[in-house]
């Protein structure tokens, strides 16, 4: 094990203590144990040191991503903050403990990709639409492979942000992460295959209609797709938590 796994801990964790790894990591770099810049280790070294799931190590630094205590870069990992001052305002997976709190974050997705759909659709570039395919592609191949495809999914919908031409919407979803797609409720596991299947052809048609809008320049067209996309999600969300409660 290097200094640089040694950095995060090497006490084993339960993997349901959510927010352990979370504030062991945001105990270290407010100690100054982790410095700015420093590059913390990878998911799997963490993995090792703390002996919880993947799943809990990403979403520990989705907490402290939007505490803005790290950031992420493509392809080379997780670096403490130039200045990690923990923000004022939040969404952090620990907040999302109930289907009601899902269906409130889909409620703020909704005032803001509202807008942002629109102005993509008057405003994107070639580089933009590029963008959103790849995005798109990635997210087609993970859902065709039986996956979650959240983190496509929050990449698909912040491009779109993106192709706005104004970087304070991907501002706010970088304040939030890919918490902003909420994978832990989906259930996928509990699913019949011709359900997964159904599940798929239901999310590529609902992005496919959104990229199709903003591609076409259709400003009403790209509006509605978001809000039409959005509201089947928080439906799908609303029936999960009914069928709960009858059970």
């Amino acid at each position: 094990m290097t200094d640089r796994d040694n950095a995060v801990t090497t006490t084993r964790q339960p993997p349901n203590l959510r927010s352990g790894l979370a504030d062991t990591l945001m105990a270290r770099i407010e100690s100054g144990d982790l410095k700015p810049g420093q590059r913390l280790p990878t998911e799997q070294a963490i993995m090792r040191a703390t002996g919880v799931s993947r799943t809990i190590v990403r979403e520990a630094l989705a907490t402290l991503r939007a505490k803005g205590l790290i950031t992420t870069r493509q392809g080379l990992g997780a670096f403490v903050a130039n200045d990690p001052t923990p923000r004022s305002f939040s969404i952090i997976p620990n907040d999302l403990q109930s289907i009601d709190e899902v269906l409130r974050v889909l409620e703020l997705r909704m005032g803001v990709e509202y807008e942002a759909a629109g102005l993509a659709a008057l405003r994107r570039r070639p580089e933009d639409l590029d963008r959103m395919q790849d995005r798109l592609d990635a997210l087609d191949k993970a859902l065709e492979e039986g996956g979650y495809g959240a983190q496509e999914d929050y990449a698909f919908h912040r491009s779109i942000l993106v192709a706005t031409q104004n970087s304070y919407y991907g501002r706010l979803f970088d304040t939030f992460g890919d918490i902003m797609v909420p994978r832990q409720w989906a259930r996928l596991d509990k699913m019949t295959s011709a359900e997964r299947k159904r599940h798929a052809a239901r999310m590529r048609r609902e992005h496919h209609a959104i990229f199709t809008a903003i591609r076409n320049s259709d400003e009403a067209a790209a509006r509605r797709a978001i809000r039409s996309h959005l509201s089947k999600s928080a439906a799908r969300f609303e029936e999960l938590r009914d069928a709960s409660i009858s059970s």
